[in-house]
């Protein structure tokens, strides 16, 4: 059955390919650019999005390649650069990319209030669309975003009918199967009629693709970690330009070690320290895996490791969290914990565990490639065995809570070599869903350490902060900011109700009058 599936629509995408090259681009080839003739008949993975958007059926499939090629042409969207976009639009911070739901999609954020309709200024709007939706998939073929349409804030100015319609086109023509959802967050009633009209764009099927939500049920599709404090997340992440917001995933400093003039000189220091960080202690059933643990690093005597392995053990406070995945078990499992500046705490530990019976290669991506060294950040794991992952900041550089690092792991055959050589290679060739991914937030423990020598005597009688205090500190804090922000809402609110009955007053005494003297 998979066989005749995968022939069918090897056989489908040839016939696109076929009639599209002799019943639209013979004769009419100025309409197109001709980088997207060509990826064309290279790239299965583009032709079957159409295909499937279209549910196979090869004629409406021609039509929608032909009105996409013709736009893509009209707004140079291979030509889109950062440069192509007025440096206003990029710094004002109404549409941009960053996150994830809940399904791991990408979040495209399009902050309404920052949109008044403005004729002059509407084709720069739609470029910052398709420049942010071409990159986007340029880099994550074929993975769906999830549209974060926050209406907090809105007003009358900012409803653009025509700028509405051109984003449901991208996902509907021009970027078929990119649509996870559509997120429409704290819709005004003004605005109900307007998105009766949207969903009629949509069509039946697309509908079903629009979550309409309030601060009560919007954690439904993303967690707090990735929501802003006005719609009751956490996520201190504050919109600025430049550079431009971007944290897809990248591979880090010093891949599989640190640059080699810093190697000697830095890989005793790393040793030592890492039995020295501020992390929680393992339970019996992770110290038993460090027992057994596979040193990556150049040999050292027995004493040596077990003495390596106890400095480890007594410098952990309480167990650490484990994400148990198909390949690998990870640890921890959320959040890496970093010391502040004015600690010396500063760099982290991931503990990888091989689960599986094979050889697992891994490598570890993040969103700020230029600020972190890992070691080894592209490498293999033996069957049974754990590696050590240490990661720090790299030339003074500060950690941020809006940085992500990334794992993926993917099992290799017995026979297949563990070299740099061997692992690029393999890299290349392995499918895609055979990836696991997991991602890690970054967390950064305030430095609890006293600053005077009257603190330093007297500290016998002040308890400890853990991290679990601050959090929960912070936690109170955001909760009564969202309380007072609440109070705002209802207030604005008040306001606009008074404002509208007042409207109507008038006009009605208006209209009495003129019916009393007319």
């Amino acid at each position: 059955m998979a066989e005749y599936q995968a022939q069918n629509k090897a056989k489908l995408i040839s016939d696109v390919r076929r009639r599209f090259e002799a019943e639209y681009v013979t004769d009419k080839s100025d309409k197109y650019d001709p980088r997207d003739v060509e990826r064309l008949q290279q790239d299965d993975n583009w032709v079957e999005s159409y295909l499937c958007w279209r549910h196979n059926v090869v004629d409406e499939t021609l039509k929608m390649l032909d009105e996409s090629f013709q736009w893509r042409k009209e707004m140079s969207v291979n030509d889109l650069t950062e440069a192509s976009i007025p440096r206003w639009l990029l710094e004002i911070g109404g549409i941009y990319l960053h996150g994830y739901d809940k399904e791991g999609n990408k979040l495209f954020w399009i902050r309404v209030k920052y949109h008044i309709k403005d004729h002059k200024t509407i084709l720069d709007k739609k470029k910052l669309i398709a420049f942010w939706l071409e990159r986007y998939a340029k880099r994550e073929n074929g993975k769906p975003v999830t549209v974060m349409f926050d209406l907090s804030e809105t007003g009358i100015n900012s409803i653009d009918m025509d700028f509405v319609r051109f984003i449901i086109n991208c996902f509907k023509v021009y970027y078929p199967k990119y649509l996870s959802k559509m997120v429409i967050f704290d819709m005004p009633w003004i605005m109900n009629a307007a998105f009766k009209i949207v969903k009629s764009w949509l069509g039946p099927e697309a509908v079903s693709l629009l979550k309409f939500t309030s601060k009560n049920d919007v954690q439904d599709y993303v967690s707090v970690e990735y929501l802003p404090l006005h719609m009751g997340g956490t996520d201190p992440f504050k919109y600025s330009y430049p550079p431009l917001v971007d944290d897809d995933f990248q591979t880090p400093l010093c891949e599989n070690g640190p640059i080699a003039s810093e190697d000697e000189a830095s890989s005793k220091e790393d040793i030592e320290s890492d039995g020295k960080e501020t992390l929680e202690t393992i339970s019996n059933e992770e110290q038993t895996a460090l027992l057994k643990k596979v040193n990556i690093t150049e040999p050292t005597s027995k004493a040596e490791e077990n003495e390596k392995v106890d400095s480890k053990m007594k410098a952990f406070k309480k167990p650490l969290s484990v994400f148990k995945g198909p390949l690998l078990h990870i640890s921890p499992a959320e959040e890496l914990y970093f010391g502040s500046t004015e600690s010396e705490e500063k760099k982290a530990l991931i503990v990888l565990t091989n689960v599986t019976k094979n050889i697992v290669a891994f490598k570890v991506r993040t969103t700020a490639p230029e600020k972190y060294r890992v070691k080894p950040s592209n490498s293999s794991c033996d069957p049974g065995a754990s590696v050590d992952i240490v990661v720090s900041p790299h030339g003074g550089l500060t950690v941020s809570a809006q940085d992500r690092f990334l794992i993926m792991a993917a099992e290799m055959e017995q026979s297949s070599g563990t070299g740099p050589a061997e692992l690029t290679q393999f890299w290349k060739e392995v499918p895609r869903n055979k990836v696991m991914e997991h991602r890690l937030r970054c967390h950064i423990v305030e430095s609890t350490k006293p600053t005077t020598l009257t603190l330093k005597d007297h500290a016998f009688n002040m308890s400890d902060k853990t991290s679990e205090d601050l959090y929960l500190q912070l936690n109170r804090l955001l909760e009564s900011n969202r309380k007072l922000e609440d109070q705002v809402q209802r207030c604005i609110w008040f306001q606009q109700w008074l404002l509208s009955l007042t409207v109507l007053s008038l006009a009605f005494v208006i209209s009495f009058f003129c019916l009393l003297y007319s």
